[in-house]
């Protein structure tokens, strides 16, 4: 063997350790975020007129943070259920009305978030606002909080109307004084939607779409935004006025866990 193969192997061998010595020292490779399927857009890509108030994103809502899964103020629903929802909006703009979106897609791990939320009795924050009359012991066994969402399928959102032109919401600054979500209007958080007799997540009977004790103005505007989107395909639940679900769901059996961000959806066209 010349001096020179055996200058040569011995780099090829200190060379092979020190790569075996950075890899063992590097740390494992994080699992890759899981990615939308092809046919999940942002809705703002398919009609940017309707309105977006991801509370989620926020912390306004019945946690009192921000929600496991939200990376960007975004609604991101399938195609068809996007579509369906830009005819809404069509329809309602030449009334004088204007959708807004709370919730669209929610990832497995926001809904966990909620789970561990529910379960633990001493955090009751925002209990003033969204469940005055509940106590918390009881939000799985009346249905508030469950395992699984529909919204985790794609095809599901919640939404209200709100009265043309739109004025801007404040913004909820945590530790403010709360009101009860099904307080007359005036009282309640100052959001720009018409009036539907209680707020959005409010848990309480009176959040029933048709609960008889909501009459007049508050019926008229749960009933043009159930019949205007019942006749797309919609599908109301009966015990939330602002929750509704496309039919047929393109994925009546998965529960998606990719974050709500643009980044889910890189590479769509």
């Amino acid at each position: 063997m010349t001096r020179l193969s055996t200058t040569v192997r011995g780099l090829v061998t200190a060379v092979a350790a020190l790569l075996t010595a950075t890899a063992a020292s590097a740390p494992a490779q994080a699992e890759p975020e899981p990615r939308a399927p092809q046919d999940f857009v942002a809705l703002n890509s398919v009609d940017p007129t309707i309105i977006q108030e991801m509370r989620y994103f926020t912390p306004h809502n019945f946690v009192g943070e921000r929600i496991d899964g939200y990376r960007q103020p975004l609604c991101l629903l399938t195609r068809p259920a996007a579509r369906a929802l830009h005819t809404a909006q069509r329809k309602l703009l030449r009334q004088g009305y204007s959708l807004k979106v709370y919730d669209c897609y929610r990832p497995q791990r926001a809904v966990d978030h909620f789970v561990r939320w529910a379960k633990d009795l001493d955090d009751q924050a925002m209990k003033t606002e969204f469940y005055p009359n509940v106590d918390k012991t009881r939000l799985f066994a009346d249905g508030y909080i469950a395992e699984k969402s529909g919204h985790s399928r794609g095809s599901t959102v919640d939404l209200t109307l709100v009265k043309l032109p739109a004025r801007p919401t404040r913004p909820y600054h945590p530790g403010q004084p709360l009101s009860p979500c099904f307080a007359p209007k005036d009282e309640r958080f100052p959001d720009n939607s018409v009036d539907m007799g209680t707020g959005y997540d409010c848990f309480d009977t009176l959040s029933h779409t048709l609960d008889p004790r909501v009459q007049g103005e508050q019926r008229a505007h749960r009933l043009l935004l159930k019949t205007t989107l019942e006749d797309l395909g919609y599908v109301n639940l009966a015990e939330e006025w602002w929750h509704y679900t496309f039919k047929p769901e393109a994925y009546p059996d998965t529960y998606f866990d990719f974050p709500v961000s643009h980044g889910s959806l890189t590479g769509h066209h």
